[in-house]
């Protein structure tokens, strides 16, 4: 397994992008939009010069990741001769479904198609192809390139031998990879997402503010970020869809996303991409402060 295409060119897609390159596979990097291809380059070529600085990588490993990556806009052309195929679109169940749909008629028959999503259920996803056996979940965590969790979500009818695949060319790029089954929020979010939820809760019915709620939980539980400024880091949109995945999919009110979270999304305050949510990013990541609307 050493020919790798990613769909989807975003803050994912161009991460797990730069693991695989960097780890001598040649990877085909798909997005329908050319824009959106080029930042992607240029945002891997800056987080590889950040490792040279740090001296983790020297000029040459940056050269020769970088040489790994052909971008391509035509779906086609890009899953024709893969190995593995890894879609990190966006987190939208219809065009998801449509996205394996292609892939399934398009890469070779012996082809490992994965999902990087964080919550849609790969059974579902692998249904819609012929091969389901050869559907499996690949959650990387954000920073790919940092983050060393990869969550390995094993569908209904995913075969051993796709799962021991996946689990090996995981370990082969530096991630520690983690063996689960399809249910909804699988292990990660399943268990963050309520957590998330409730901090949000805590600020909308006043029992704190922003940075009092995230203060607790970083100096009282250790976590390096506190959950509303992990929230903003996810993104409020995805937070709010993963919630309603948990929450359709097992029946349970305690995964129902808080009215606050609905309104804010519904507002466009989706936290650090959209430049405010529960912090305001105008002056960018490091300088964040508490959101006018929540700060006293």
């Amino acid at each position: 397994m050493k020919n790798i295409a990613v769909i989807g060119s975003g803050t994912m897609g161009n991460g797990i992008a730069h693991v695989f390159a960097q780890n001598d596979y040649k990877v085909n990097l798909i997005d329908i939009n050319s824009e959106a291809l080029e930042r992607a380059l240029a945002t891997i070529s800056k987080n590889l010069d950040r490792q040279v600085k740090k001296e983790k990588i020297d000029e040459a490993k940056k050269t020769a990741t970088l040489g790994n990556i052909t971008t391509y806009t035509n779906l086609e052309e890009g899953v024709k001769a893969v190995d593995l195929v890894v879609e990190a679109a966006t987190e939208n169940i219809d065009i998801k479904l449509k996205i394996f749909q292609d892939i399934d008629k398009y890469a070779p028959e012996n082809c490992i198609l994965a999902s990087n999503t964080s919550s849609i259920s790969i059974t579902k996803i692998a249904a819609v192809t012929k091969r389901p056996e050869k559907v499996i979940g690949m959650h990387f965590m954000n920073p790919v390139p940092v983050m060393k969790l990869v969550e390995v979500i094993n569908g209904y009818s995913t075969s051993k031998e796709t799962t021991n695949a996946v689990l090996e060319a995981s370990k082969r790029v530096g991630k520690i990879p983690t063996s689960v089954n399809d249910y909804p929020g699988f292990v990660a979010n399943r268990i963050l997402l309520p957590m998330i939820n409730e901090a949000i809760y805590a600020l909308f019915e006043g029992v704190g503010g922003v940075e009092e709620i995230d203060t607790v939980m970083k100096l009282g539980m250790a976590h390096p970020m506190g959950p509303l400024q992990l929230a903003d880091f996810i993104g409020l949109d995805v937070c709010l869809s993963i919630l309603r995945v948990m929450h359709d999919g097992l029946g349970n009110p305690k995964y129902a996303p808080c009215p606050l979270l609905v309104n804010m999304v519904e507002a466009g305050h989706l936290g650090a991409k959209s430049g405010v949510g529960f912090y305001d990013y105008s002056k960018g990541m490091k300088e964040a402060f508490v959101a006018a609307r929540f700060s006293n």
